[in-house]
């Protein structure tokens, strides 16, 4: 006799008069195995964790941690895409609103999740990166398909966009970099900051934005802090120029940067969709990029390569690749190299399961009654 529920169970054992000894300790074995399971089965209550934890939970070093070992998960062919890999809402005026939802496995945690974001952007205002947006991670165990947590994810994106494309600085950086050039200084570029002071010290910053009074309260700021020289520019050529290091990180859907203005030696990394013109990429003698998978369903990348302005046989790889040595670093000091990302949302999901984990042990975020309450 075998049953899934216990009081079906019990109804059973009642109904038996004639039962050996041995029966009995069978079916009371079962009893407490059918107990455990419905134990272990029992629907429990998905863990919200707010922004405000998160700031708590995650470290830099930890984020370009994860972002590494997810690196090795890709190569390792552990990373399954949802399909479509992404799903966008897009309305125009007079909403100017845009969702994006996007979805992943990764096996070797093993853990699945979505994530959801919600911006406006009129071409003038645009709140991708701002707290007013909403933002959201919803992790499930899929091994059972339970959910078991809804993440507020403006750190974890922030910091996890800007750790998983300095990362590749481990490999593919000039050696000794001693200029910083910083286009745009909003929420990207205060984390690429934070993610680049793990990995070097410079002698000099030089930035640019869009706002002569933003740049120029960026640069009393942290010069102050970091007791280097901090000086805000007007344009972004006399940033590029000028860096050994250039990290473009606006919220612009414009070319804003050129090839021709990345000097011999600099690496330059391009976070934007089209913030590299993409007639100079062929020109850099490097140009490594997170996935081309992910990359081809944008259209600026996808033009770019309809276009004949670039092919995949120029790449020289993706950042797993890298990562793992299936292709080379930085090889001589001369090189001129792009790295490029638009985003992995498994690096997402993978810092969101280390939040939720840690949330777990500390007893943080707020617990939602289960369905079946």
């Amino acid at each position: 006799m075998v049953v899934s529920n216990l009081n079906i169970f019990l109804d059973e054992i009642i109904k038996l008069e004639n039962t050996s000894l041995l029966s009995w300790r069978l079916l009371m074995k079962q009893a407490r195995l059918v107990k455990i399971m419905e134990k272990d089965m029992a629907l429990k209550g998905v863990r919200f964790i707010p922004y405000k934890e998160t700031l708590k939970l995650l470290s830099v070093e930890e984020a370009m941690q994860i972002c590494e070992d997810v690196y090795k998960m890709h190569a390792a062919g552990t990373v399954q895409w949802s399909e479509p890999s992404s799903w966008k809402l897009d309305a125009g005026e007079p909403y100017y609103n845009h969702w994006h939802v996007k979805g992943v496995l990764l096996k070797e945690i093993p853990i699945t999740g979505v994530r959801m974001y919600n911006y406006y952007d009129d071409g003038i205002r645009n709140t991708v990166g701002q707290l007013e947006c909403a933002r959201y991670i919803m992790l499930a165990d899929p091994m059972t398909g339970h959910a078991q947590a809804i993440i507020e994810e403006h750190w974890s994106y922030a910091i996890r966009s800007t750790a998983a494309a300095i990362l590749p600085l481990k490999w593919l950086a000039p050696d000794n970099p001693r200029v910083l050039g910083l286009v745009g200084i909003g929420t990207m570029g205060v984390n690429c900051l934070a993610c680049l002071r793990t990995m070097f010290e410079f002698e000099k910053i030089i930035c640019t934005s869009r706002r002569k009074e933003t740049r120029e309260a960026f640069s009393k700021k942290w010069s102050k802090e970091l007791g280097i020289p901090v000086e805000p520019v007007d344009t972004t050529e006399e940033v590029v120029r000028a860096a050994d290091i250039g990290i473009g990180g606006t919220t612009s859907t414009d070319i804003i940067a050129q090839e021709e203005w990345v000097k011999s030696g600099a690496t330059y990394i391009s976070l934007a969709r089209r913030e590299m013109d993409p007639a100079g990429w062929a020109a850099f003698d490097k140009v490594v990029i997170d996935g081309w998978d992910v990359n081809i369903v944008t259209k600026e990348f996808r033009d770019m390569i309809e276009v004949g302005q670039f092919t995949r046989e120029q790449l020289h790889g993706e950042i797993c690749d890298v990562v793992t040595g299936k292709v080379s670093g930085r090889q001589n000091k001369e090189e001129r190299i792009l790295i490029h990302t638009t985003g992995l949302v498994s690096q997402d999901i993978a810092v969101c399961h280390h939040i939720y984990e840690r949330a777990k042990e500390q007893g943080l975020g707020i617990v939602l009654p289960p369905t079946d309450a």
